[in-house]
Parts: C-alpha cells; structure tokens; sequence
C-alpha cells in the first residue's frame, strides 16, 4: 500500500504534465496563466509523491524511482515544446551539419542554405495583395532572407544571427539528427532529453547507494516537473551540460582527477554555464583539474575556430547585452538597492568572495555541499529569465540533500511562467527568506547535537577514569599482598 500510494502521486504528477503538455503552450496568447495554473498542481504532486516515497520499502525504491521518472519524462514527449522554441535552432544546428556545413557559418535566414530547408522549420508565407505576407500556424514567424529580402517563415528563434551553442553541443544536436531525416520535427531531441535526464536519474541513484546515502532523494531529480518540462518537452541541451558536470564532480570526488578535468571541460563547452560547478573542483590538485579542463575545452574549440574564425562566438555577446547583463539591468535583487550600471560590478565581487569561499570551505570527498551553494547564489543573484539554467543546480542539491534550494528553482519557474520583473523580485525574495532560514535551523540543529554529545561525552571519560583508577588500586592492594 504504501508503495502504491508514491505510485500514484507520480502517475498524478505525469498527468498533470501531460494535460499541461498536451492543451496548453506559450506560443499561444492567453494561455501562460493556465500553464502557470497546471505547472503548480505539478510541482504540489511532485512534492506530495517525494514524501511518499519515504514510505517505501528500500528494496523497491531504486525500481519506483527509475519507473516514476520515466513515467513523468514520457509524459512530457506528449506534444511539441510547449514553453521555448530553442530545440527549433538545434535541430536546424543538426541539419546543417549533417549537410557538412559548419553551424557557425551562415544564419538561418540565409539563402545559402535554402536548399536544406524542412517544411516544418520553415513554412510557406502566404503572400498577399500589397505585397505584404503572413505565416500560418503559432509556430512559424516572419522573417525575410538576410541576402535578397525573400518573405521566408520560420520556427526558429533569432533567424537572423549566428547560432550561439558551444561545439560539444553542436556535437549533440549533429548526433541526434544523424539518425532521423530532415522532416523528422520535434521529438527526436525530446527523446534525447529523456534519455539524458533518465541516465542521471540512475547515476544519482548509484552515488548515494555508493556512498551509503538514501536513494530516495534520486527522485528530487527523476520526479522534478523542471527536468520533465525543460530537459524532455522544450529538450534544452542544458540537460547535457548538467549530466557531465555531475560526471565531473563524481569523478573528482573519488580522486580521479584527469577524467574529472576532461568532463568538467566537456561540460563547458557544452553551454558555458557549468563554469560555476568548477571552483570546489580545484580544492585538491587543481592543476590536474584545470589543465584537462582548458586542454579539452580548447580540443573541441580549436577545429571551430579554424573552420569559421571568431564566428564560434555566435550570438553570445548579442545575447548577454539583450538579456541585460551588460549594464546589469538583468539584476533584479541587486537593482532593487543599486542602480543597474553599480549592480554588475557588485555581483561580479559577491560572486567571486562565495566562490573563494567554497573553494576554501569545501571537503574534497563531497565537493556538492558547496557547489549547491555556489551554483544557486549565482542564480538568485544573477536572476536569468529562462528557468532551465536550474537545471544544472537540480543534481547537487540531490547529492547535498539540501531540499532549501528548490526554492530559488520555483522562483525562477515563477519568472519564466509571468514575465514581471515585480515577481521575479518578489520570487527570489522569498527564496531567499527560506534560504537563511533553513541555514539557520540547521545551524541550530548543529548546536543541539553538540550539546548533546557533550555531556556523553564527558560521562565516558568519567567512567573510563574510575575505571582506570579501580584498576590501579586493585593492582596496589595485590602487590601489597
């Protein structure tokens, strides 16, 4: 029975997805507040389900726990992405290359790549009297070519500009496509996304039983609406890059650092983000770390570079000034005290005295307890409008089991779902509430087992002397004798 009941909440939790998946998208106007509305019936169930689990017995949760994520993660391949049209410029990445064009030579309305163009990519305009034209259908936009102004629709975000994805992803988008043809649409790189997602839902589950840990607390990542949302629906590659940060971080963690430096450095040159997880990688041996990371970093840059020169960067600095981070706009917790043109610098110095911090705080053997600390400041302060950068915090906060963190998850859920910078400040408010107040239970916690410890403590060194002395005396009176 009990066993049934976590059954059920995740069955419940992938039905709601599902429904959500399958009647609502963004793409669509009106309908994020019922997105809103579905997504947190998800996460209550979600939470509902993971203290369920509690109660079932250890030797079916690995089974539970493998089989409510897949359940959950194949709810999620129901429809086409719902929230994001990213996954639309991987498979296009995909397709280029598959052709043995670089990626990062021609932008997507080009027509230098007309010939390679799926209907389903880039739909028929429908072209009217005055010489204007329409696109059909909510996922195409308008856009004309960059080389002859030629009316092109498209389901790719930015068709304008240069693809902005490092080459370990490039890698990824090229593989799934290899297999599927060109008028294969969404679901291949949503299967790629579950796959993913679900192989670190077993990796997970063998670091805690390896370091003799709950496995439970594997469902925090398998269960998540966030992995089944953003890593399989909308197919973010940022699942990639968490799953060989964590690869990274166990292989560290176990002293094997030369392994750990080439996953680390795979990991960034997957979506420069996982950068953050680095600093409690280097507490031991950091030249080991950080020599295979640059050396691998750069093997897999090097061969962009030489094909298309400084075009590897893409859209990346278009990209950093329109998300606001150049004049530190994006800030939305330090602008609330500090004008946007201070807020840049002051989080560049928060962020590098946390990260000196966790490097100095941090035991070798179990880098997570940090790396959760320093990949979650980083998002409360940073405050990114895209919900999938907490993928990469998901996996640490599973192995620290630090479930706190779960609310700067939410918060940035909640700015993804209503576009307000008066929520987002709100959001990452109260996470930030129920971030100090966890550390200070804990602290308190602490102290309380110390203090209990303590008189124990003294009363075994008590009877360890009187027995000592009893010795000492029987020993006394037989010499005597």
């Amino acid at each position: 029975m009990r066993t049934a009941v976590a059954v059920v909440l995740a069955a419940a939790t992938a039905a709601a997805i599902g429904w959500s998946t399958l009647n609502f998208t963004s793409l669509r106007s009106g309908e994020r507040p019922s997105i809103a509305l579905w997504t947190g019936i998800a996460w209550g169930l979600f939470a509902l389900a993971v203290l369920a689990l509690r109660r079932v017995p250890a030797r079916r949760v690995t089974a539970v726990v493998l089989g409510g994520a897949l359940l959950i993660g194949g709810a999620a391949l129901l429809a086409p992405p719902t929230t994001s049209t990213d996954s639309a410029r991987y498979a296009w990445d995909g397709i280029v290359q598959k052709a043995g064009i670089s990626p990062y030579d021609h932008v997507p309305a080009s027509d230098a790549l007309d010939d390679l163009r799926p209907a389903w990519l880039f739909g028929a305009p429908e072209v009217e009297a005055d010489g204007g034209f329409s696109c059909p259908g909510i996922r195409q936009e308008k856009v004309r070519s960059v080389d002859d102004g030629d009316p092109l629709c498209t389901a790719i975000n930015r068709p304008k500009v240069l693809t902005i994805y490092p080459p370990v992803a490039e890698a990824y988008f090229a593989t799934v496509r290899l297999f599927v043809p060109p008028e294969a649409e969404y679901l291949p790189l949503q299967i790629g996304g579950l796959v993913i997602a679900l192989a670190l839902t077993a990796g997970l589950l063998a670091a805690l039983r390896r370091r003799q840990l709950d496995p439970r607390w594997a469902a925090l990542w398998g269960w998540c609406p966030l992995i089944a949302i953003e890593a399989v629906n909308n197919a973010h590659v940022d699942v990639l890059g968490a799953a060989l940060a964590l690869v990274a971080t166990l292989l560290i963690s176990r002293g094997r650092r030369i392994w750990g430096g080439i996953a680390l450095g795979a990991a960034i040159a997957t979506k420069l983000i996982p950068v953050i997880v680095a600093p409690p990688l280097i507490r031991r041996r950091p030249v080991a770390v950080i020599v295979a990371a640059v050396l691998t970093f750069a093997a897999v840059y090097v061969p962009a570079v030489i094909a298309s020169g400084p075009r590897v960067l893409g859209y990346l600095p278009g990209y950093l000034k329109e998300e606001g981070y150049d004049d530190g706009s994006r800030f939305a917790l330090l602008t609330v005290v500090l004008p946007g043109s201070a807020a840049l610098p002051v989080a560049a110095v928060l962020l590098a005295v946390i990260a000196a911090l966790c490097v100095w705080r941090t035991d070798p053997t179990q880098p997570w307890m940090t790396q959760v600390v320093l990949v979650g400041t980083t998002l409360l302060l940073v405050s990114p409008r895209y919900v999938w950068y907490a993928l990469l915090l998901v996996p640490f906060i599973v192995l620290s089991r630090r479930w706190e963190w779960f609310a700067v998850v939410l918060a940035l859920t909640a700015r993804s779902l209503i576009p307000s910078l008066t929520v987002s400040r709100i959001a990452l408010a109260i996470a930030l509430v129920v971030l100090i107040v966890a550390w200070l239970l804990r602290r308190r916690a602490a102290r309380i087992d110390r203090g209990a410890a303590t008189p124990s403590s003294a009363l075994a060194s008590a009877s360890t002397s009187a027995s000592a002395s009893a010795s000492a005396s029987d020993s006394s009176s037989e010499a005597a004798t």
